[in-house]
């Protein structure tokens, strides 16, 4: 078997020859050269690395959307199912976000009121007027106006800051008032029973002024120019004005003037306003 074996004195004149070099100016100048220009020694390795890596990177496919949709949520759709709540269609389309909203002065009933209403409505069926009880009695001094959800609690603010220094009243109503809704929709209207403010007009007038600032404040509809203002006491779908009035609002009349206890009046303490929005009641107490 021969080997190879490099001689040592060949060896050894390479490495004399790599030391001569070394200590050679431009060597040095190099060396120099390359200690100052980094703060950290270069890593040739390294840069070979990412180099690679960059150059084998591939774009990110976009995701299907059979995924997307997995997680996307479902928009429901609002349907205005009249027969759910006796007939009545909304007079403007709901959308989400949006809060019904209007402010009043809340009735609550005696038991002889109750007793006396009871007996106005076995008048109006009898003449087959099919009136439907108010779920509850007030004198609103507002028009029914539209809030997003965001302005609910400034707008509750701007009324509290307005009514401040407002002192509580009472009214009073005594007359009956028969009237078709102003807002009417392209498929019905409804007809109201109410019993009109004798007293306190002046007071609910005031009351009015401060509200619309308010109203204009948020870009809504003011109240109506020349208001009348009236306890709604009950409602039917469509209008039935001129048949009310024609058959049997004079005996229900009668029945209010010829109370066992005289003249029947409903007095109204306006202690406290409240704003319905949505779901929500909030409380306004006068001074």
């Amino acid at each position: 078997m021969i080997v190879n074996y490099s001689s040592s004195s060949t060896s050894e004149e390479e490495t004399e020859s790599s030391s001569k070099d070394d200590s050679s100016p431009l060597r040095k100048r190099g060396k120099l050269d390359t200690q100052t220009s980094t703060s950290e020694p270069l890593d040739h390795g390294s840069v070979k690395r990412k180099a690679g890596k960059s150059a084998h990177l591939t774009p990110r496919l976009p995701l299907p959307d059979s995924v997307k949709e997995m997680f996307r949520e479902p928009e429901e759709q609002w349907i205005d199912k009249s027969e759910e709540h006796g007939g009545r269609q909304r007079s403007f389309q709901h959308e989400r976000g949006n809060w019904a909203t209007y402010v009043f002065c809340p009735y609550v009933p005696e038991e002889a009121f109750l007793e006396l209403l009871n007996e106005m409505m076995v008048v109006a069926a009898a003449h087959g007027i099919p009136l439907t009880l108010s779920e509850e009695f007030h004198v609103s001094i507002s028009k029914t106006v539209v809030l997003r959800h965001h302005w609910i609690q400034p707008f509750i603010q701007s009324i509290h800051t307005g009514l401040t220094q407002f002192q509580k009243f009472f009214c009073l109503a005594d007359k009956l008032r028969v009237y078709c809704n102003a807002e009417k929709t392209s498929c019905s209207c409804r007809t109201f029973l109410g019993m009109e403010i004798s007293t306190g007009k002046t007071q609910l007038l005031e009351l009015i002024k401060i509200l619309d600032e308010t109203m204009k404040e948020f870009n809504l509809s003011t109240f109506y120019k020349d208001p009348s203002f009236h306890i709604s006491l009950a409602w039917c779908v469509g209008d039935h004005t001129e048949r009310l009035k024609k058959t049997c609002l004079s005996q229900m009349q009668s029945l209010i003037d010829g109370h066992e206890d005289g003249p029947f009046y409903i007095q109204l303490n306006c202690t406290e306003l409240r704003c319905k929005s949505g779901n929500k009641v909030f409380l306004f107490p006068l001074q």
